[in-house]
């Protein structure tokens, strides 16, 4: 019997690495852009049409992080983009990486991979991932967003086998997304690529970039259901390959979170390419203190105790957490539970959406609450919302917020990201206090149907207490900040 589990995403590494990655801190893989050119325009594509390309790494900066990620323990660095292919020096980034005796999968829609560049892929040991979707040429076209590219793709292909892809020492794999257009056909494109002895990337789109303007694209999730379970049983039947389905990689698993990361081309640190919350810029930070101080890798690295609702209470959490990258594109939040997974759809209820209501998040009641809502999460740092209501204890008789009300604002403001980092984990948070105002500044006023955005940072933090960076705007203008000290834990009062 064979297991699938030896392809995408850690699953080469063994539970034991994995573990200890996350208790040490450290990675095993790292997946890294250095450019986002391409000659493509997948209409499914996760980079935004307007993707800015400008303030690209260098070549010095990318071989820079490459080398920190190897000093944290990486063993594996997982090229994307744009098209690598297009990078002016993507050879050289090869070479120097395999210099560093760590292992390369290079995902490529086929751009200006001759004979010549094939063989010299496959004598670096280049895992190639090429990108296809379909047998059909017209339907390979328009998902690519360009004429030819099924031609290209194809005369890549041919130019990877003859070099002597795949073998045991140079696997090879074709990425493909599972959409309206291609599923049917899909389970002949997954024997087909067996029989070559080439791994099928088959995964379920994040609804992000292009994904999202394109909903023509989307697959109910009981069809997707049967998909995986049919080619679960081609699989096991045919190739004897035993696995069990679940989201969103067909035959694989996806638990990146636990020791690896993305780097973006402007040096921007993501927990994947799905999960678009920046932590940090290498250009700042050294990776790991970007990766040690960041919040978000934290709770990722938790999941089982961070994640909220029906994913939290899975029997299969052990070893799946759905797709982080949709539950955050979907709901606007890292930890909630995968809407596109087919055990949720009776319980979409229970997944919270972003905005959430403040009244859940924070203990006060009114008049003295003064949030609506939280509207944003990011690393550290939340978007809240109020409108000024004259029942609130701090509305003057003339209709104009006091200022003494901003500190409490802002207060209230950390107290519901806290609060919705909790809310619903196996850890919710119980308790806070503010200690404490420093530097605020009054630079304007709000009045009775004011509409105010309240931004946060957590700027510092030791242990149960941190030191919060705060904004109030009215519209777009500027009319308070300051910082406050707080302390917050789990319902234990400070010393």
């Amino acid at each position: 019997m064979n297991s699938c589990q030896s392809r995408i995403y850690g699953a080469e590494f063994s539970k034991e690495e994995i573990e200890e990655a996350v208790s040490s801190g450290r990675l095993l893989s790292m997946e890294i852009e250095f450019n986002r050119s391409c000659n493509f325009h997948c209409i499914y594509c996760y980079a935004a049409k307007n993707s800015r390309h400008e303030n690209e790494l260098s070549r010095e900066e990318s071989r820079d992080v490459i080398s920190q990620a190897r000093d944290l323990g990486a063993k594996k660095i997982i090229i994307l983009g744009g098209e690598p292919m297009l990078y002016p020096d993507i050879m050289g980034m090869i070479g120097f990486i395999r210099d560093l005796e760590m292992e390369i999968e290079l995902f490529t829609n086929g751009a200006n991979i001759t004979a010549e560049i094939a063989q010299t892929l496959y004598d670096n040991r280049v895992r190639v991932v090429l990108k296809m979707n379909t047998f059909e040429e017209q339907r390979q076209d328009m998902l690519s967003g360009k004429k030819g590219a099924y031609t290209q793709i194809h005369e890549a292909l041919k130019n990877l086998k003859l070099s002597g892809y795949p073998s045991d020492d140079c696997p090879m794999g074709v990425s493909t997304v599972i959409c309206q257009q291609n599923i049917d056909e899909l389970p002949r494109m997954w024997e087909w690529l067996r029989d070559q002895n080439i791994v099928p990337y088959f995964e379920m789109i994040t609804p992000q970039g292009g994904a999202k303007e394109h909903n023509m694209l989307d697959v109910d999730s009981h069809r997707v259901e049967k998909f995986f379970h049919l080619i679960s049983e081609i699989d096991r039947t045919k190739y004897h390959n035993h696995w069990e389905p679940q989201p969103p990689l067909v035959g694989g698993k996806c638990l990146r979170h636990q020791f690896s990361c993305a780097v973006n081309s402007q040096g921007y640190v993501q927990p994947c390419v799905g999960i678009t919350i920046p932590i940090g810029n290498i250009r700042e930070k050294k990776l790991g203190d970007i990766l040690r101080d960041s919040e978000v890798i934290q709770d990722l690295k938790n999941y089982k105790q961070t994640l909220k609702g029906p994913c939290g209470e899975c029997g299969r959490l052990s070893d799946c957490y759905g797709c982080r990258g949709a539950a955050y594109q979907m709901t606007g939040d890292y930890l909630a539970s995968d809407p596109l997974c087919w055990k949720n759809l009776d319980r979409r209820d229970d997944i919270l959406f972003l905005p959430v209501d403040a009244s859940l998040l924070v203990p006060h009641k009114p008049p003295m609450l003064l949030i609506d809502r939280l509207i944003e999460i990011k690393e550290r740092a939340s978007l809240s919302e109020m409108t000024v209501r004259k029942d609130m204890v701090f509305v003057e008789e003339n209709g104009k917020l006091d200022d003494a009300s901003y500190p409490e604002i802002i207060s209230q403001a950390i107290a519901a990201q806290e609060g919705f980092r909790k809310l619903g984990s196996r850890n919710p948070h119980q308790g806070g206090f503010l200690l404490g105002i420093k530097n605020i500044e009054i630079l304007g006023s709000a009045r009775i149907g004011d509409v105010l955005r309240i931004s946060v940072l957590k700027v510092a933090k030791l242990g149960d207490f941190g030191i919060i960076k705060g904004e109030v705007r009215n519209g777009h203008t500027l009319i308070a900040r300051g910082e406050v000290k707080v302390w917050q834990s789990n319902g234990k009062k400070p010393a």
